[in-house]
């Protein structure tokens, strides 16, 4: 039961059980305010609204190191986040408690978190930093150590004024068939790679992980079932973004070249190396190779997962259905596919109302066949019913 004990000389102590058992106290000035506040933790233990204050102490420096070690992400994912933390989080919230965590706070730093030499940062930035002390704090809610997350707006307000928003992207970069094979024919060496690439929709972790024992030519098909990821200067090898294993089609004309590569090799010798036969780097492939390349086809400016994006503009164009090019680029869902490539999907819905446009009319023509075979396709109904009057 809460209650409030005179200490001494304008001393009150205010007393309540928490759901553990336990009593705990503070001391006040007035009785009226000891009873308030007794009453008030009484209150939040009978609607479970209430939290430990020893834990709520905890500074977000020390609930950060303990938090990034509950994730379950990939390597990389882990090495971007504890370079976001150590960055941009750490430096301005570290020394605080929990529940010195304010809303308003929180709103003042991502609209003017700037990086090392002053400069604001850009939007992505700030909201990948801002996404991950409120998921920090959300965690911190489900472990009792805050009864609710101050990073998030209060009464069903939403976080759309808090973020900064993202500038327009242009959507996605697509490539012709001319333009990607005169893009992998200036890649030299790394032309087969550019190509799967372009024509497999493979990721560029799965394409450096590739095996030889990964390519079925009989069948035309590539299993991926690894990806490689550089993690604070070092590789990284583990399984696809979505953990799931897959198979991926490959176009005729590019099992001779995966052959020719595939020769002298063992099984478990990868694909695509570097020179010197190690493992490729994203970055160093980039300067060395792609840049090059782009500037030699004379083509816009253009990043190597567009031609991810790409071998889908390609599947799609060809016929394939969504499902299809879900299976191909390892989508969690086909939901997923539609809204990364809606803009492709547009295409295929006036290509489909064609087709059926075209299956209509033939269907109208098929109506107006007579006994003895001959059409009267090109006459309007008036005429085709005046015709049939005369033949009787």
């Amino acid at each position: 039961m809460a209650s409030a004990t005179k200490r001494g000389q304008g001393r009150w102590l205010g007393r309540y059980r928490g759901p553990d058992g336990r009593e705990r106290t503070k001391t006040f000035a007035t009785k009226r305010d000891a009873e308030r506040w007794a009453q008030e933790q009484e209150r939040k233990v009978r609607t479970m609204d209430w939290t430990d204050p020893v834990l709520a102490k905890t500074t977000i420096a020390e609930w950060a190191d303990h938090w990034v070690t509950t994730l379950h992400v990939a390597p990389s994912t882990l090495d971007s986040y504890r370079s976001i933390l150590r960055g941009l989080v750490i430096p301005r919230w570290g020394a605080l408690r929990l529940d010195q965590v304010t809303f308003t706070a929180v709103q003042s730093w991502v609209a003017g978190m700037t990086g090392a030499k002053g400069q604001l940062l850009s939007a992505s930035r700030r909201r990948h930093a801002a996404h991950l002390l409120t998921a920090m704090l959300d965690a911190a809610v489900a472990d009792g150590r805050l009864p609710k997350n101050p990073a998030r707006p209060q009464g069903g307000a939403g976080r759309k004024g808090m973020l900064p928003k993202l500038p327009a992207t242009g959507g996605h970069r697509y490539l012709r068939h001319e333009e990607l094979q005169k893009l992998a024919a200036h890649a030299a060496s790394y032309e087969t790679l550019v190509l799967v690439l372009g024509y497999c929709g493979v990721r560029w972790g799965e394409a450096a992980a590739l095996r030889v024992r990964s390519v079925d030519l009989l069948r035309g098909r590539l299993l991926v079932t690894e990806s490689v990821s550089e993690v604070e200067g070092g590789l990284s090898y583990g399984p696809t973004k979505t953990h799931q294993a897959r198979t991926v089609p490959v176009p005729s004309f590019l099992r001779k070249q995966l052959d020719a590569l595939m020769e002298g090799k063992s099984p478990d010798d990868l694909l695509f190396t570097s020179p010197e036969g190690a493992s490729l780097r994203n970055g160093n492939f980039r300067k060395r190779v792609f840049l090059p390349a782009i500037k030699a086809s004379g083509l816009p400016a253009l990043r190597i997962h567009d031609l991810r994006h790409t071998a889908a503009s390609l599947a799609v164009a060809s016929g394939a259905n969504v499902k299809a090019v879900q299976k191909m680029l390892g989508h969690a869902s086909a939901t997923m596919t539609l809204d990364t490539y809606a803009d492709l999907f547009d295409d295929e819905l006036d290509a489909i109302a064609e087709r059926m446009d075209e299956r209509a009319a033939q269907a109208r023509a098929d109506s107006l066949r007579t006994a003895d075979g001959s059409t009267l396709v090109s006459l309007p109904a008036s005429e085709v019913q005046q015709v049939a009057d005369l033949r009787r």
